[in-house]
């Protein structure tokens, strides 16, 4: 047991949570029960072909874009083998499309997968979604706060879901999903946006898009459809539209900086609902009198500098009426 627990560390010194939300393009999610290796992948049920699938892509870096995670709720086994795809929708988006799969054996994962990498039009096979995933970091065995802190809270998602009468959204346990200096840490899909220091009101607030956006930004790492800088620019956007902002088109195609990532410059177009298209531009970089030194992780012994950001000239550059 560690003496001092990483995301306690990180909440004490009061890290700043948002800009570290990961920008994958694609996720699959694939439904296998606990207990997880510290590497979710070298667990005893994962067959060979899935892991030499996945060792090869990660080793390689064949295509960073692409996570694959382990998912779980017991209450939700069939005695089939989901897979969940999300890839990321092109342009101007919402978040994530879908397709959700069942297989009688896990062994036929591997193949599957590298088949659907293969294809040029794979997007005529994902779908918009009405159900919603919220998949909690349970992962104890990569790092203990993940599993003292996401465990009751994935009790605690369940409730809060129950007692919102919230038939759309599943609650999954999840492997390891990044920040557990954060825990407990989740990611939402179809929307695609990461979470941490989550407890039962914030989850509320974030189920129904209502109530005071305090919660929000106080448990919010970032949207997985924007590069990290404009993660940071979004949230002064969401302070100005509330909770209206879900319900936005959003695109972050232009980040321009310097090589370590002190500077960026950031544009983010949005789409509102009439079809009215907006620009804003803003420099976010880091200010490196509040860099804060913390330990990565709760079985490491060094600190690591965390960078803190802030946005500077944030102006709308143009209008386009009716898109």
């Amino acid at each position: 047991m560690p003496e001092t627990f990483c995301a306690a560390e990180s909440l004490l010194n009061k890290e700043p949570i948002i800009g570290n939300g990961l920008d994958y393009r694609l996720y699959f999610l694939i439904e296998v029960a606990p207990p997880w290796s510290p590497n979710e992948f070298e667990s005893k049920s994962i067959p060979e072909n899935l892991r030499s699938l996945v060792e090869g892509m990660t080793n390689e870096d064949e295509d960073p874009e692409v996570q694959f995670l382990l998912i779980y709720n017991r209450e939700l086994a069939s005695g089939l083998t989901r897979l969940i795809i999300y890839e990321r929708e092109l342009g101007l988006s919402k978040g994530y499309l879908k397709q959700e799969l069942n297989f009688i054996l896990l062994e036929d994962i591997a193949p599957f997968v590298i088949n659907y990498l293969a294809k040029n039009d794979r997007d005529k096979e994902l779908q918009t979604s009405e159900t919603r995933d919220i998949l909690v970091c349970t992962h104890g065995s990569q790092d203990i706060c993940c599993a003292r802190y996401g465990n009751p809270f994935f009790k605690d998602a369940l409730a809060v879901v129950s007692e919102l009468g919230l038939s759309e959204v599943r609650v999954w346990q999840v492997s390891h999903i990044g920040g557990h200096r954060f825990a407990p840490t989740a990611i939402a899909f179809p929307d695609g946006r990461y979470y941490g220091r989550l407890d039962r009101d914030s989850l509320r607030a974030i189920l129904t898009r209502s109530g005071d956006l305090d919660l929000l930004k106080r448990v919010y790492r970032g949207w997985a459809i924007l590069p990290q800088p404009a993660q940071i620019l979004e949230v002064e956007l969401i302070s100005i539209h509330g909770w209206d902002w879900f319900n936005y088109k959003v695109d972050s195609p232009i980040i321009n900086g310097n090589e370590d990532g002190s500077f960026n410059d950031v544009e983010i177009t949005y789409e509102v609902p009439n079809g009215d298209r907006y620009k804003y531009r803003a420099e976010v970089v880091v200010d490196a009198s509040q860099t804060i030194y913390l330990k990565g992780s709760c079985d490491s012994q060094d600190l690591y500098p965390f960078p803190t950001y802030e946005v500077r000239n944030m102006h709308q550059i143009d209008l386009v009426a009716g898109g």
